[in-house]
């Protein structure tokens, strides 16, 4: 989703914005718990060095995304806990999305790590796939602090003001955080040293190239100024391509 900075919350929607805050937070440690549940079990043991850099720099971006994020927008933190509404088609696309990005990813890596399906990788690669999802997670960061309308479901927020956001990564592209979750699911796999894991993967950035398509399909009919800058901003993902 596209914008610029949403009004300071008044009084009468701080209660509503502190249950949103609440259950993003809520949210997010779910996610984090449970893809440390799946790890670990799947691969038969909690001594595994690159299971543990993976959540310590999923846990780092969501500290530092956090940190910024309350200073700045609690109002957009509210929303992506508790958007007031989710398309159908949405709803199905995330799901696929979340079940390969926080189940099936996590759970073929930790497999693969138990079963030696994938022959010992260079340590590099390893290395490699941390650089790769942290730079995802920066990616998707970026465009959450610049975008005050990110929220986890695509809807136009009238109730927020909605505008279009013409700034940040949003001048390359039109959904920037989208490549960065791209990005983050890819090095994944490799920072865990999973060539199998891969296969998730797959599913998991297809579900997200066409939450981008139909999400662009939905904010050229809906939100106003968004054709115009369709116009000056011509790719929805990647540059020179698409």
């Amino acid at each position: 989703m596209n914008t610029t900075p949403s009004n300071n919350p008044t009084s009468d929607n701080r209660p509503e914005i502190v249950t949103g805050i609440l259950k993003r937070f809520g949210q997010v440690a779910f996610v984090l718990i449970l893809q440390a549940i799946v790890l670990f079990p799947a691969a038969g043991t909690i001594k595994w060095l690159w299971a543990w850099v993976f959540l310590a720099i999923y846990l780092l971006s969501i500290t530092v995304n956090s940190l910024f994020l309350m200073r700045t927008d609690p109002e957009m933190v509210a929303e992506r806990g508790q958007p007031k509404e989710m398309k159908r088609w949405d709803a199905i696309v995330s799901g696929i999305w979340g079940i390969a990005q926080y189940l099936f990813i996590p759970l073929v890596a930790g497999l693969d790590y138990r079963l030696h399906w994938t022959p010992i990788m260079n340590i590099s690669w390893n290395i490699l796939g941390g650089v790769v999802m942290a730079a995802g997670l920066g990616i998707f960061s970026w465009a959450m602090l610049t975008n005050a309308y990110f929220s986890t479901a695509v809807r136009i927020q009238k109730d927020r003001g909605h505008t279009v956001c013409k700034s940040g990564p949003y001048r390359m592209v039109r959904h920037p955080g989208y490549d960065g979750a791209i990005l983050q699911s890819l090095g994944i796999p490799i920072l865990l040293g999973s060539l199998w894991a891969l296969i998730p993967f797959l599913f998991a950035a297809i579900a997200m190239i066409v939450r981008t398509y139909f999400e662009d399909c939905t904010l050229q009919v809906e939100l106003e100024g968004y054709k115009e800058f369709a116009q000056e901003v011509r790719y929805r993902l990647v540059p020179g391509v698409w």
